[in-house]
């Protein structure tokens, strides 16, 4: 071997070492940035939520917290769902869905309540004009939520019916465990 051949080798070690070590070194210096962007523990135990629904007479709604918002779960009597689902398409104001799990879908009932037959409506209790949040039970003028803040009006899918919100009530992703359980996220 010559002196020509080991020199050239030697150098092409060296380039390969230290580009080695700086690929390395980079990848440690970048990895903690990566890694503190993931979710936190207490952020990830919020993600989801299982609600007992066991005890919700029908006609009554239960209030919880999730992700720092209320949200409203309302057992529907069978004429809350039939003035919902007779409402015309063209009546309404904002005429999509809203539903998480549904974002190109229309606003009927049948795309707003959580099950095929209507008896449960889960929804996020925020108005969409100015972040109040309404009062429930047959409030309003169309026997849903009603703001008191501005007057905004929603009927009883939570669909905007009167008033300065723009958008009905948002339903969030949820769905049934069992018979008596519903999860959020």
């Amino acid at each position: 071997m010559s002196h020509a051949e080991d020199k050239g080798s030697r150098r092409d070690f060296l380039y390969v070492a230290t580009a080695s070590t700086g690929a390395v070194a980079l990848g440690a210096a970048v990895w903690p940035l990566v890694d503190q962007m993931n979710a936190s523990a207490d952020v990830q135990a919020l993600a989801s939520k299982e609600v007992d629904i066991s005890n919700i007479e029908v006609g009554t709604q239960l209030t919880v917290k999730w992700l720092g918002k209320p949200v409203f779960f309302r057992h529907r009597t069978d004429e809350e769902i039939e003035a919902s689902r007779n409402t015309p398409l063209e009546d309404l104001k904002d005429p999509t869905s809203q539903n998480n799990t549904k974002w190109e879908s229309d606003a009927s009932d049948v795309n707003r309540a959580l099950d095929e037959d209507g008896k449960w409506l889960v929804m996020i209790g925020v108005c969409t004009h100015l972040g109040c949040i309404p009062l429930g039970g047959a409030s309003g003028d169309f026997g849903g939520w009603f703001c008191p803040c501005h007057g905004s009006h929603y009927d009883t899918a939570g669909r905007i019916r009167k008033g300065p919100a723009p958008l009905n009530l948002l339903v969030p992703d949820a769905a049934f465990l069992s018979d008596t359980v519903i999860k959020l996220g």
